[in-house]
């Protein structure tokens, strides 16, 4: 369990307070956990990429205030969430704070070009959590954005709605056999997709490639928007080019 603050002014006492009573809520809720702690003089969005690079996930909360800010993650969040080298799962501050038991037993995850390491660790928390493994991949017709263009207009939706299914079945193909999957292909913009899917899942799983000597964003469209708006926990999962 990390915390890190950049002001020197009484900072150090309320951060490992803050770190104390997250320890003693984790063990509260189960029981013989191993816990470590550490409160860091540094900014929080660099000190938790750092520990990333040893970790196997960072789990990270968004901090709105109010009126918009409500509904949009926080800056050190979204900057973990586009660097880190492990998954982040980002839990929204709406969540139950009472870690309720998972209602829906649904894993959800975006299938797009790139999203091997994000279909790997999908199908590792549903096993996990004996839950059910469910894949979209969204897809687009031009024919039916562009009007009276005569080199696309002609092609029809099916083909587009074929290679949807046949780029499911190559990413599911290394899922383990006894895991139970369903799949499913959507016409539309693949952040409206996963969006929509969220609202029965206990996480939505998304990948996030990562371009080495770019310090960019390096979140694509969709994911940007599912961590932004997703009504559940969103695991970000980083995709080496």
């Amino acid at each position: 369990m990390r915390l890190s603050w950049s002001s020197p002014y009484g900072a150090r006492v309320m951060a490992e307070d803050v770190v104390r009573a997250g320890a003693h809520r984790a063990r509260d809720r189960q029981a013989g956990l191993p816990i470590s702690m550490a409160a860091l003089p540094e900014e929080p969005a660099y000190a938790l990429v750092r520990e990333g690079k040893n970790a196997s996930a960072l789990v990270v909360g968004n901090r709105g205030r109010s009126g918009v800010a409500n509904v949009l993650l926080g800056s050190v969040s979204l900057f973990v969430a586009a660097h880190a080298d492990c998954p982040v799962i980002v839990v929204r501050a709406s969540h139950d704070n009472q870690a309720r038991v998972p209602v829906h037993g649904r894993v959800v995850v975006g299938v797009g070009e790139a999203c091997a390491a994000a279909v790997r660790f999908a199908a590792q928390e549903a096993a996990r959590r004996t839950a059910l493994l469910y894949a979209v991949r969204a897809w687009r017709c031009p024919a039916h954005e562009t009007i009276d263009h005569p080199l696309i207009a002609g092609e029809p939706e099916r083909v587009y709605e074929e290679r949807a299914a046949e780029a499911l079945e190559r990413a599911l193909r290394d899922v383990p056999p006894g895991l139970e999957t369903r799949r499913r292909t959507v016409e539309g913009p693949a952040r409206g997709a996963l969006l929509a899917a969220a609202h029965e899942a206990d996480l939505l799983v998304v990948g996030a490639r990562r371009r080495s000597g770019h310090f960019g964003l390096q979140l694509g469209r969709a994911t940007h928007a599912v961590v932004h708006h997703s009504p559940c926990p969103v695991a970000v999962v980083p995709e080496r080019s």
